[in-house]
């Protein structure tokens, strides 16, 4: 389980910062309203912040992905487990008669 803590660590890590980013946008609108940076400028650095929020959300789905194959796992392997037991308690039924 310590593996996935760790993922769900890392998604809540790149959740903060995408709202991070997504408030820097936020100041750069505010910064140009009030004519503060030219709107050109605006753009080339709001579009500099966007490509990095569409960075961080990939890395947060391919952390999502790898929680949910490790689940996944996890269930597979709990099911051997209780296969192997069954089995198990029937060949000691077998025996005994």
């Amino acid at each position: 389980m310590s593996f996935i803590k760790r993922l769900e660590k890392n998604i809540e890590k790149l959740e903060k910062n995408i709202e991070k980013e997504k408030a820097k946008i936020e100041d750069l609108k505010v910064k140009c309203e009030s004519h503060k940076i030219t709107r050109a400028n605006f753009n080339i650095k709001k579009k500099k912040i966007e490509a990095h929020i569409r960075a961080l959300n990939s890395r947060l789905r391919v952390l999502q992905g790898g929680i949910a194959k490790e689940k996944r796992f996890e269930e597979e392997k709990a099911e051997k487990k209780k296969k192997k037991k069954e089995e198990k308690a029937e060949k000691k039924e077998k025996k005994k008669k």
